[in-house]
């Protein structure tokens, strides 16, 4: 005999999550009961949600710069803030058309998804280390977006060494003796690799721009996210590998990037 399962209701649902500790329990309860499935499934992904797995991978997709970014359980969770790295970057190239973009430690490919929407048919290459994350990346990103799987610039073919002309980072910036400070979504559900970024968060903020200058065009930018507490380190950084550097940030969003021009 089959079990019939009630559908979970508006109510129920809101007050499962607030008891949770969940801040916008409201709306977390209509994106889940907007979602497909069968009661049963709904049941589970309120439960899953209560145990504290993030909203976006539940749901499976985060909402970006306006878009719906496909998410697997245990990829990195594009943040809001990052969408003031995306302005930055598309106001940048502006209407120049075929701008070549490189978008590495992509995750899901949000930031070159998001540019890829923006720009004058750019040309668009992202790169993770992270195999779940370029299977999620190679999903978002249309074709012919080029994504790669391998250590930030170690994949990607040579004949893009000094055309790129738009380099974009949202490396990973947390101390490691921070890590264990971080909300339980990003510390339980979260890849190690995607918020790790070695004693003082800035391990591959300094490789990234180590590198950069082969591979930008002249007048090219490279672009890094990072914290204010970082910053003045990040422009040390970039200043040690001939990069002009300026900081930009929005409080609103608490939200600092990094950008660095090579000489034209």
């Amino acid at each position: 005999m089959s079990v019939v399962v009630p559908v979970p209701s508006y109510p129920s649902v809101v007050a499962a999550l607030r008891a949770a500790g969940c801040v916008f329990a409201e709306d977390e309860a209509r994106l889940l009961l907007a979602a497909p499935g069968t009661p049963a499934e709904l049941a589970s992904m309120v439960e899953r949600r209560v145990a504290g797995l993030p909203l976006e991978q539940i749901l499976g997709w985060a909402e970006f710069c306006g878009l719906r970014i496909a998410l697997d359980p245990g990829v990195f969770v594009p943040r809001r803030r990052t969408e003031f790295l995306v302005g930055r970057a598309a106001a940048l190239v502006g209407a120049c058309p075929h701008a070549v973009v490189l978008d590495l430690c992509c995750g899901s490919g949000a930031v070159a998804t998001a540019l890829a929407a923006v720009l004058d048919r750019p040309q668009v290459h992202a790169a993770d280390i992270d195999p779940a994350a370029v299977r999620c990346a190679r999903r978002n990103l249309p074709e012919p977006a080029r994504v790669y799987e391998g250590d930030l610039f170690d994949p990607l073919p040579g004949d893009l060494a000094g055309r790129i002309d738009l380099l974009v980072a949202n490396a990973p910036y947390v101390p490691t003796e921070e890590i264990g400070f971080l909300p339980p979504e990003a510390r339980l559900y979260e890849p190690r690799v995607a918020l790790d970024g070695g004693a003082d968060g800035l391990d591959i903020q300094r490789r990234v721009t180590e590198a950069a200058a082969g591979w930008l065009a002249p007048g090219g930018r490279l672009l890094i996210e990072t914290s204010e507490r970082q910053a003045p380190s990040t422009v040390e950084a970039f200043a040690r590998n001939g990069l002009d550097a300026e900081v930009v940030a929005d409080e609103e969003l608490d939200a600092t990037v990094v950008i660095g021009t090579r000489a034209a």
